[in-house]
């Protein structure tokens, strides 16, 4: 089955907003695993206005299952989680002070950059993952810079799903036997949420892995945490029977 990685920004955005350790990112994080998911995101910016850089150590110590750091590869960024060696470290091309990710690498222009951050990444031992489009060129220069995994940015699905959702999955669907065709692991993340995310999985046999925070946090307002991490995996098991 695709493994769920929980986000928990939106978990550390309220922790933030009152100056004190409530709600406690380390116990949200626990229960996370205690109730299926399997593993853990963060994307500490550098403004740090949710996750910090500290949360990453900190994480990595107590954590059962797997963390995945998520972030643009600043010298900070990359000292952190070169000095935690969490289990996956997830590239994304995000300018200082933007809201959110809302685009993947030019993994052609930006090659050498990229191979290099990723050599220091494989030699600390960390799984690396850089953050796409479901774009053929792309993956084959994802391919070559030897990333263990893309993962796709899936905005664009999530916005058309409501009105074809076959045409808005289609070019992940290509794009992901593209990708494994090159043996590039495959990741998912963005706007995924209760209506659209089995459909998703049922079409991308080859996904591994959903990293899901904002609806998914924003869920558990209503149905609790428990409850919702149960909702999750019941989509991701429906759209998994799908693939098969």
């Amino acid at each position: 089955m695709v493994r769920l990685s929980v986000n928990l920004n939106k978990v550390a955005l309220i922790r933030n907003s009152r100056g004190a350790n409530y709600p406690d990112l380390l116990r949200v994080a626990a229960d996370c695993e205690r109730f299926g998911a399997q593993g853990i995101t963060i994307h500490p910016r550098p403004d740090q206005r949710h996750a910090r850089y500290d949360d990453v150590a900190a994480l990595k110590e107590i954590l059962t299952t797997e963390l995945n750091v998520e972030g643009y590869p600043s010298e900070q960024f990359l000292q952190v989680v070169l000095e935690a060696r969490p289990h996956q470290v997830t590239l994304v091309p995000d300018e200082p002070g933007q809201l959110t990710s809302d685009h993947g690498w030019d993994t052609v222009g930006r090659a050498d950059e990229l191979r290099d951050i990723i050599t220091r990444l494989r030699e600390a031992g960390i799984r690396s993952s850089i953050f796409v489009d479901p774009d053929p060129k792309i993956l084959e220069g994802a391919a070559a810079i030897a990333t263990d995994r893309v993962e796709f940015y899936t905005g664009p699905y999530a916005h058309h799903y409501t009105t074809d959702r076959a045409a808005a999955v289609a070019p992940f669907a290509a794009a992901s036997r593209r990708a494994a065709a090159l043996g590039l692991g495959i990741n998912a993340g963005h706007d995924l949420n209760l209506d659209n995310l089995a459909y998703f999985v049922g079409e991308l046999p080859d996904l591994q892995e959903v990293s899901i925070g904002h609806a998914l946090i924003s869920d558990a307002l209503y149905y609790g945490l428990s409850n919702t991490i149960q909702l999750y995996l019941s989509r991701l098991r429906k759209g998994g029977e799908a693939a098969e």
